[in-house]
């Protein structure tokens, strides 16, 4: 079985110790519903900007965000399929986490199969590589050199098996989830078990990992955006030798990675403080919303605008139940009608 290499260092240490006050305050910080979906749908965009990005995409972000709202934007097609790609992957995710489902070879190729989705021949998307990889660097557009030659594909299939078995084994349980997660990462873009869109499925499972144990940080991280920031810095980091070695060492990646988790979830921590319900009277609960309420408010996010006829479509309830659940929004003013009688609305209340 694949046994990871590494040393918890003291800054380590110190910065999942950090990580896990932030998460105690992001945890149980008091935000207002509607804020706190709308920030959740602004770390889906950056993660899904970022993530493509790093392997070339243009795409900016004002352009993702017009993607995630179902918008119709000018750009090269293989750049609007790569994050429309991600953002599958993304919501699959949600998906295998909402209902509780094993991580397994299924889920890994599935994850690959929607990163690739029209930008891969179909006999390569979802699939494990027949061939060779070798990443080449160039030098001033003339000289080349091989910086990394990954395992042989016929030994692709059965270390992808070994990862599984050792995420899913009972002492790995024991482990600190952004370990976990940062190993994994830096295990699948080492095999590089397809042909292309191996880091994107190594971000996109990592992920959700951090989902499935219980680290989401209410999923208003993106990660993405530290190693895009500096992507050399990024691909130094992940790079831990010229040959494929099951035993490295990987503590200097996991310092990069860890820190860089850091980083990213104190600014969540301070973005969530600045808007947190500070001015509520008394000991006031936190407002929860259960999953027939988080799809209208994501409906009205992304339309704009909720009718009754809507909110029976994509809940498939009867008309009754759809008024009185847009009701119930309506009491705990996270929403407001317009106009009246059959072209009523709802939309989100800002006041």
């Amino acid at each position: 079985m694949f046994k990871p290499k590494y040393t918890l260092t003291n800054s380590i240490v110190q910065d999942l110790t950090i990580i896990s006050e932030c998460k105690a305050i992001i945890d149980h910080a008091k935000i207002l519903p509607t804020t706190e979906i709308k920030l959740r749908r602004l770390a889906l965009i950056r993660m899904s900007q970022s993530s493509t990005a790093i392997e070339g995409n243009a795409l900016n972000l004002h352009q993702v965000e017009a993607l995630v709202a179902g918008k119709k934007i000018d750009a090269p097609d293989r750049d609007i399929y790569e994050v429309k790609n991600y953002l599958s992957a993304l919501k699959y995710i949600e998906k295998i986490v909402k209902n509780n489902k094993k991580f397994n070879k299924r889920t890994f190729l599935q994850i690959h199969k929607l990163v690739t989705q029209n930008t891969l021949e179909k006999d390569k998307s979802g699939l494990f590589r027949q061939s060779p990889v070798y990443i080449v660097r160039h030098f001033f557009g003339f000289n080349k050199k091989v910086v990394y030659t990954a395992p042989s594909a016929s030994k692709v299939p059965i270390l992808v098996e070994d990862l599984i078995s050792w995420l899913n084994d009972k002492e790995t349980a024991n482990i600190n989830p952004i370990i976990i997660a940062g190993i994994i990462h830096q295990e699948i873009a080492a095999i590089h078990p397809f042909v292309d869109g191996n880091g994107r499925v190594a971000r996109a499972i990592a992920t959700l990992i951090l989902y499935q144990k219980g680290y989401d940080f209410r999923r208003l991280f993106a990660l993405e955006d530290y190693y895009n920031l500096n992507r050399e810095e990024y691909y130094k980091a992940i790079n831990t030798g010229e040959l494929y070695k099951k035993d490295k060492d990987l503590t200097n990646w996991l310092s990069y990675f860890i820190k860089g988790f850091k980083e990213e979830i104190n600014s969540v921590k301070f973005k969530v403080q600045q808007i947190s319900l500070k001015n509520i009277k008394g000991d006031s609960p936190q407002m929860f919303l259960n999953d027939d309420q988080q799809k209208i408010i994501d409906f009205i996010d992304k339309i704009g605008k909720i009718t009754t006829k809507d909110t029976v479509d994509i809940l498939n309830i009867p008309k009754r139940t759809a008024q009185l659940k847009l009701l119930k929004l309506k009491n705990l003013k996270i929403i407001k009608q317009i106009g009246k009688g059959p072209s009523s609305a709802y939309i989100l209340n800002h006041d």
